[in-house]
């Protein structure tokens, strides 16, 4: 028998009530969404204990919700003991003020905004990731900043001169140009850090490896693809938004031919645009990329509209006309009859799997092919001095003929397009 008590230190997860609003001009089924935002709940670190859905043409603009919802809302998060409340769509910070007052202290309201930047400032490790989340929570609370300094309105002197201009007021204006001034600054050092990037970038485009980006949705196994491909051990979690930072890892195909593979942050449906914005720079890797990887989930009952939703985020960031190829993830969960109507459905996609390794002879097979189809056939008369030209036509390149003549080599050759820019100078008809 035990003298003492011990009481437990561990963080009790924050209980969310969920709310969403199914919109009848909207394909995405609002359990379906709700299903999603509770798993970035999850990945939040809190604890889902109540859901709230209502049916609207449009959102209330006072309150988002119906005022007999907003009832129902209050007495479910007192019933509940709920610490947050997390709308599915973004909220005007009219209507969050108003739902705050309505709920009442100490019950937050926020939005699935706010959410994702919340996970996004978790899991951001480099520098320019976590530059690029503050950039985008301090615009997301620029906006919302009116109202927080209310408590010091009753300091102020009634009636009279200056009256209408309270200690509140100031201090808010204060906050709003330092905040406006943060903003500015980490504009200012994304930008360098851009170019930094942008001089890594040209350094991976002068070793002539065809550059290959994995785009798709989150938790759609592109980590565990570019492990699986490349032997690396970047982390991969059953959770959205595991990694953020892009991870570039060089790889050789079948046949000798060199590649970088870089993984890039997931997508998501109703993604933030300030998100998108903020991870320009970043997203940039898939811009520059010889062909774009789309990974999808092919187990995910939603998997369609997931991939709309890459679809939509690549022709945001102006990737929609790269090179593509569809890869269908995690095909060993599929049964025999469902892989052949994939196939039958997508017949240009490919079915793979990350976890057992099922369709990569397949897919490697398809990267060689579609970093062959870049390649030009050229013929060119190189000058001995550039030796060092000579031996990189050899290694990357297919040599179709060679000729030794009194001060150069003639080369007909099969070359990617980068290399085949180098030898542009010496090129013969």
């Amino acid at each position: 028998m035990t003298r003492f008590t011990f009481l437990s230190t561990a963080i009790e997860p924050e209980r969310a009530v969920l709310v969403g609003v199914e919109w009848r001009r909207d394909s995405w089924p609002v359990e379906r969404s709700l299903d999603e935002l509770e798993r970035l709940v999850d990945t939040a670190g809190a604890v889902v204990v109540g859901r709230m859905t209502q049916r609207l043409e449009r959102p209330v603009p006072k309150s988002f919700i119906g005022s007999g919802k907003l009832e129902e809302l209050k007495s479910m998060v007192a019933r509940l003991d709920a610490d947050v409340v997390i709308f599915d769509d973004d909220l005007t910070p009219a209507q969050q003020s108003h739902l705050e007052r309505a709920i009442g202290e100490p019950t937050k309201i926020i939005d699935r905004t706010a959410l994702i930047l919340d996970i996004f400032g978790l899991h951001a490790t480099t520098r320019e990731g976590r530059l690029q989340v503050q950039l985008a929570q301090l615009q997301y609370l620029l906006p919302r900043l009116r109202g927080m300094w209310s408590h010091l309105a009753k300091e102020q002197t009634r009636g009279g001169i200056g009256s209408r201009f309270g200690q509140g007021e100031s201090q808010l204006e204060v906050d709003r140009r330092l905040i406006r001034n943060r903003i500015s600054s980490l504009r200012r050092e994304l930008r360098e850090l851009e170019k930094r990037r942008g001089v890594q970038s040209k350094r991976r485009s002068s070793s002539d490896a065809f550059r290959i980006a994995l785009a798709g949705y989150t938790n759609a196994g592109k980590s565990t693809m570019l492990n699986a491909l490349t032997g690396s051990n970047v982390l991969s979690e059953d959770k959205l938004f595991a990694t953020l930072d892009p991870t570039t890892r060089s790889y050789t195909l079948p046949g000798g031919r060199a590649v970088t593979i870089t993984d890039t942050v997931g997508f998501i449906q109703k993604l933030p645009h300030g998100l998108v914005e903020a991870f320009k720079s970043t997203l940039s890797e898939v811009l520059e990329a010889d062909l774009i990887i789309k990974v999808v989930d092919c187990a995910d009952t939603e998997y369609l509209r997931q991939l709309e939703a890459v679809d939509r985020v690549l022709e945001e960031i102006g990737a929609g006309d790269r090179p593509t190829l569809t890869v269908f993830n995690k095909a060993d969960l599929l049964s025999d009859e469902e892989a052949d109507l994939f196939r039958r459905r997508h017949p240009g996609a490919l079915l793979y799997s990350a976890y057992t390794g099922l369709g990569t002879v397949e897919l490697l097979e398809r990267l060689v092919q579609e970093a062959a189809a870049t390649d030009r056939l050229l013929s060119a008369e190189i000058p001995y001095r550039e030796g060092a030209l000579i031996k990189l036509v050899h290694e990357r390149g297919q040599v179709v003929s060679e000729e030794y003549l009194d001060t150069c080599v003639r080369i007909v050759a099969k070359v990617p397009h980068r290399l085949a820019n180098k030898l542009e100078r010496f090129r013969t008809e």
